[in-house]
């Protein structure tokens, strides 16, 4: 095949194992999902593991693992999880986290996928990262959302709750076991897609009119 020499050539493979390329895709779509909960959380603790020594970072992210890093990730990190519960605030911060969450989801899987090529590992970072972020991220909005509506927004706090125990957690098994990290997300995504379909689902016309009857008084 004389076009796969072409390919070699213009875009280098890496040379290592298949079972450490995958575990290093792994650990940065692990990163950016949880990233869709808390956008600064999975960063702090990314920065923290750097910080540390217990996670190496890719070239031109070696500020992420800087002490003034590590204080800055702090305080937004605080102070997003504090805005998270004040309602009223926690929807505004829905609209202006998606973006943010795209922008870091793939910051943070091109972070910590080392050896790879720069072509493959942006790619790799914005759809798959960028992705896996958007998507975790879009089915929390939608839960806050209908809670809102339901609740009266009261219910919110049980949502942002789940949303930092679901960044903290992921965030660490991304660390320790990329693959189930990855499979928490999965299983989390179908769980979430079941509910937001249920929650959203239409009542049949015949169903509200049998409600409306019986709340209504006759003549």
């Amino acid at each position: 095949m004389e076009g796969v020499p072409i390919v070699r050539a213009v875009i280098p493979m890496p040379h290592m194992p298949a079972l450490d390329l995958a575990l290093s895709i792994a650990l940065g779509v692990g990163l950016a999902a949880a990233v869709g909960f808390r956008v600064f959380v999975p960063m702090l603790v990314m920065s923290v593991a750097a910080y540390t020594g217990h996670l190496t970072l890719s070239s031109g992210f070696a500020w992420l693992g800087s002490a003034s890093a590590l204080v800055m990730l702090s305080v937004a990190a605080v102070l997003e999880i504090l805005a998270y519960y004040i309602p009223g605030v926690d929807n505004l911060l829905d609209a202006i986290a998606t973006p943010a969450a795209l922008l870091a989801g793939t910051i943070v899987s091109a972070a910590v996928m080392t050896d790879l090529p720069p072509i493959l590992k942006w790619t790799t970072a914005v759809i798959a990262g960028g992705g896996a972020a958007g998507l975790t991220q879009g089915l929390t909005s939608l839960l806050r959302a209908k809670s809102t509506v339901m609740t009266g927004g009261f219910g919110n706090h049980v949502v942002a709750s789940g949303e930092l125990g679901g960044a903290l957690i992921v965030s660490l098994l991304a660390l320790a076991a990329p693959l189930a990290a990855v499979a928490l997300v999965v299983l989390f995504c179908w769980f979430a897609l079941r509910l937001v379909r249920r929650l959203f689902r239409r009542e049949p016309p015949g169903k509200s009119a049998s409600v409306a009857a019986r709340i209504l008084p006759g003549p």
